[in-house]
């Protein structure tokens, strides 16, 4: 089910991040799908920010983790699944432990390798460049 299909510039990603925001909450796991460049850890960096967490946002690609603790207690898992390349290798690391934490948000970046283990409650968000305008970028919410 498409929820929400939008075309979104740096100028007006902030306030694209803030009405989403309550979105994802109730959601508890965000899937950001796109090709490299596209803007997902930038629009993960936008949702931080206004869920008040002030340290740098950075995707961990080689570490495949990030934890932040949000203002209001909750806990934010950010993944970047870009090199794994096997399921096995997301339940060895424990990572599958991390979708059903209580009090906590789950960022997914690359999440296809994982996509059989999210929740009917999950959003993905798709971002893609728009051919007419370089500057924007074309983002679908959806409902697996």
């Amino acid at each position: 089910m498409n929820i929400l299909a939008e075309p979104i510039t740096l100028l007006n990603l902030e306030t694209f991040a803030q009405k989403l925001l309550p979105v994802i909450k109730h959601a508890h796991i965000a899937a950001f799908m796109g090709p490299l460049g596209s803007g997902k850890t930038t629009l993960i960096r936008a949702l931080a920010h206004h869920m008040g967490i002030t340290q740098p946002i950075v995707s961990p690609t080689f570490t495949y983790l990030s934890i932040y603790k949000i203002p209001d207690g909750t806990t934010l898992y950010h993944f970047d699944l870009y090199r794994l390349t096997s399921l096995t290798q997301f339940y060895d690391a424990g990572f599958n432990e991390y979708l059903n934490q209580p009090n906590s948000l789950v960022f997914v970046e690359w999440p296809e390798l994982i996509r059989s283990l999210l929740p009917p409650t999950a959003l993905l968000i798709c971002l893609e460049y728009n051919n007419q305008n370089t500057d924007q970028r074309i983002i679908q919410i959806l409902s697996p």
